[in-house]
């Protein structure tokens, strides 16, 4: 795993690129150059979206192989910002180097926002950070509601390795929460045929991204709502179901962390699966059959001691790591 010195070395030397790792949220991790100067526009687009004032101190807690650590170092230097680094893990709250420190801007991934929330001591800690952002994953309904106990702003962001992080970002919590997220300055947004996201970031990358998002667009044709990915479309029978919807869902009733898949069906052609960190595979048949459309409810169901995710705390959807 890099260090915060090993990527400043990296960030201070004559190249132009610098290395970072995608996700391996929909395939397995690989590595890709970025530009610093896209970079450095990426980090000026965040700090004037959130206000940040140079002498303000910014969380380092997540691994430095990945885009939004490296963008968080950067945002810091491009912003004046003072770096708290400690050692990435699932409880960032909990490392004693915080204990009389006062955070005003940090970043998380959902899992490790939720463990922080689950333990008082780290929450109390978490609430005193000025501005929190949340990315790499989807925000659980439970965890969003959750979240507006804490009382200064929480942000989830959209964006990925190809767009240097984040490009967009929507309340979490307060008086301006929202299920829409608004692009940042510079960046144009709009649906292609199929009604995934398209992107357009001069100042990021020179091409124009076509996502994988199924996104809606609002009335005034610039925020936007993510429905889900293209990938986790399940064609049932003639039937389009979104992986993403059915679960959120079933989020309000299933209290065990589960992700909602696909596998391929002689008959149906694809079928709706569920993967949940339970025993109970009965009470969870009673669930959907009570809560779900029929067209939704998954025909398989597996149960695991521990769900598979990505290292970066994503659904590991890829079924094969079942068998």
């Amino acid at each position: 795993m890099m260090t915060l010195e090993e990527f400043l070395d990296e960030w201070n030397n004559d190249e132009e690129t610098i290395a970072v790792k995608t996700s391996g949220s929909t395939g397995k991790p690989k590595w890709m150059r970025v530009e610093k100067k896209r970079m450095v526009a990426s980090a000026r687009m965040t700090i004037s979206f959130l206000g940040l004032q140079p002498g303000q101190t910014a969380l380092l807690c997540m691994p430095l192989d990945y885009i939004a650590a490296k963008m968080m170092v950067v945002r810091a230097l491009v912003g004046g910002l003072q770096i708290i680094s400690v050692q990435p893990d699932g409880h960032p709250m909990a490392q004693q180097a915080l204990a009389d420190e006062h955070v005003d801007f940090a970043a998380m991934v959902p899992l490790q926002v939720y463990n922080t929330m689950m333990v008082a001591e780290e929450r109390e800690r978490l609430a005193r950070v000025g501005q929190l952002i949340i990315g790499g994953g989807a925000i659980d309904q439970r965890l969003a509601e959750r979240l507006n106990e804490l009382p200064h702003p929480v942000w989830s962001t959209y964006g990925m390795t190809e767009t240097l992080s984040h490009v967009a970002m929507r309340r979490l919590n307060g008086n301006g929460k929202s299920e829409w997220y608004t692009p940042l300055d510079g960046i144009a947004v709009r649906q292609d045929e199929e009604g995934c996201l398209v992107i357009d970031a001069p100042s990021l990358s020179t091409d124009i991204l076509h996502t994988n998002d199924v996104v809606r667009m609002h009335d005034d044709k610039r925020r936007f709502m993510v429905v889900g990915r293209k990938d986790n479309v399940v064609c049932c029978g003639g039937v389009k179901i979104q992986a993403e919807e059915v679960e959120k869902c079933l989020q309000p009733y299933v209290h065990v962390p589960f992700f909602i898949g696909k596998e391929k069906d002689e008959k149906f052609g694809e079928i709706v699966v569920m993967v949940a960190e339970t025993e109970n595979k009965k009470l969870l048949e009673d669930i959907i059959g009570n809560v779900l459309p029929k067209y939704w409810i998954p025909r398989k169901i597996y149960t695991v001691s521990q769900l598979p995710l990505t290292q970066t705390g994503k659904p590991l959807r890829n079924l094969n790591v079942l068998e």
